[in-house]
């Protein structure tokens, strides 16, 4: 491209769409459902798409990894533009993303989705550990099966599984991962010679209080020591040791040493560097949407979903299902000049596996107010069920593969 024009670097759409992960899939091809004339650009530089909510499965030994990726260029919808490259900035008032190739695309309406960020280096040594010493994360498609030969193989000692600060995406994995642990060491007998321990940085095992007692009749039935307030700050991958820190009732913080034989560990997560470090952020590093709306609160001409989203809803794969038409919908009408009348109720589930074949199945929006999709006598969400555990591992990933990101479309609005 040497020697060519600032000019002759440009593209042009009417909508841009960076990150190619379900939001992103999910609304570019509601959008060309919407109004086939559109001329919609997806900004995506990864050559694989992954289903991460199967994770918790693989290092369950229930799936096999493969299972949850696909080649990028299966899953992209037919007649938008792909740009295989990193979106390096966002200019809102002269509507144009860089790219990392030096392009610029301009756009009318623009839907940002990246994702979020795993900070695995917020953990000092962590980043070193993973993937030995029994050290692993089923938030990684790599280690997911590390989990499950960690699983399989420990017979005796103690294994810690950690979770950090909110907000991070999928809140129940951390514990998904440590109840499909439990259940196979009791299975084979081998759960009275473990010591189980869930270190929460926050203060209470769930968010949504109406879950609680449901997890709490397994948390009980392992026996696992629950360890509030307690926040990872590093790894001894070597030394088999991780350092917490503690913070207590009464306002100080003191360090503690717990030794381990597994550790599974959840990062802190934050919004992407593209998103946190420019003027779409709001003070806490989240793209600043409306909450009802997916609008951005400052630049009427851009969008968002998807974990990125400082708007306080969980950030789950049902939560992007749901406002995805929902930001197809408003992105037209903008367009349009017209009013934005589709409106996010802050709808997340999450399926909490609680055993291999129960699943307590969490459906809550804003405020966590219960918003189950089932009627009562089909699946009740506070307590485990085997129908939810059936969608789970066997409808979820058929509907994600063939009909969310096909764009079809259905859910609570």
């Amino acid at each position: 491209m040497t020697g060519r024009t600032a000019e002759a670097r440009q593209e042009h759409h009417d909508v841009v769409v960076i990150g190619g992960g379900a939001a992103g899939i999910a609304i570019a091809r509601g959008l060309r459902r919407r109004d086939t004339r559109l001329d919609v650009a997806i900004i995506e530089p990864a050559e694989s798409h992954y289903y991460q909510p199967g994770w918790t499965l693989v290092g369950g030994g229930v799936f096999d990894a493969d299972r949850t990726r696909q080649p990028m260029t299966a899953v992209l919808p037919a007649g938008v533009a792909h740009y295989a490259q990193a979106a390096t900035a966002i200019d809102p008032d002269r509507g144009i993303v860089r790219l990392s190739d030096g392009r610029t695309l301009c756009y009318r309406a623009l839907v940002v989705a990246p994702g979020l960020e795993l900070d695995w280096g917020a953990i000092d040594g962590l980043s070193g550990a993973l993937g030995a010493h029994g050290v692993t994360s089923n938030y990684r498609f790599d280690l997911a099966p590390y989990t499950w030969s960690l699983v399989q193989n420990l017979r005796r000692g103690r294994a810690l599984f950690t979770q950090p600060a909110m907000p991070i995406k999928c809140a129940g994995a951390p514990q998904k991962a440590m109840y499909l642990a439990c259940d196979h060491w009791r299975r084979r007998g081998a759960l009275q010679d473990i010591n189980v321990q869930f270190h929460n940085a926050g203060g209470a095992l769930f968010g949504v209080g109406a879950y609680i007692p449901a997890l709490m009749e397994h948390v009980e039935r392992y026996g696992i020591g629950l360890e509030f307030h307690q926040q990872l700050m590093a790894v001894d991958g070597p030394g088999q040791r991780a350092h917490f820190l503690i913070h207590g009732a009464d306002g100080c913080q003191r360090e503690h040493v717990e030794p381990f034989d597994m550790l599974h560990v959840v990062p802190p997560q934050r919004a992407p560097a593209l998103i946190r470090n420019s003027r779409l952020a709001n003070d806490a590093g989240w793209l600043d949407l409306h909450p009802n709306t997916l609008q951005h609160q400052h630049y009427p001409a851009i969008f968002g979903a998807g974990d990125v989203s400082a708007t306080p809803n969980a950030k789950t794969a049902a939560a992007v299902r749901v406002q995805a038409p929902i930001v197809a919908d408003n992105v037209v009408a903008y367009l349009k000049g017209e009013a934005l009348s589709a409106r996010y109720q802050g709808y997340g589930a999450c399926p909490l596996t609680v055993s291999h074949g129960r699943v307590v199945l969490a459906e809550f929006g804003y405020g966590g107010e219960l918003m189950p999709t089932l009627p009562g006598w089909l699946n009740d969400g506070r307590r485990a069920t085997a129908l939810a555990w059936q969608l789970k591992a066997c409808a979820m990933p058929a509907i994600y593969w063939h009909l969310m990101l096909k764009g079809r479309e259905w859910g609570v609005s």
